[in-house]
């Protein structure tokens, strides 16, 4: 599934994100609204990682996305 689809349904995507990224609050999935960038941003700040391994964990969740 590519990045359009899934900020186009990213209310149901949500959920996915939240069970794969627990630290994540509702506040935080509903600013992000689907934006790639401020999901990669969120998951690098919540997480303390680099920003390339949160990359890499948006790119799993993409490609993995049941959307």
């Amino acid at each position: 599934m590519n990045w359009d689809q899934i900020e186009g349904k990213w209310k149901q995507v949500k959920g996915q994100a939240r069970q794969k990224w627990g630290d994540l609050t509702d506040d935080d999935l509903d600013r992000i609204h689907g934006k790639r960038d401020e999901l990669v941003g969120t998951v690098q700040e919540r997480y303390g990682i680099a920003k390339e391994e949160a990359e890499k964990q948006v790119r799993e969740f993409e490609g993995s996305c049941n959307c």
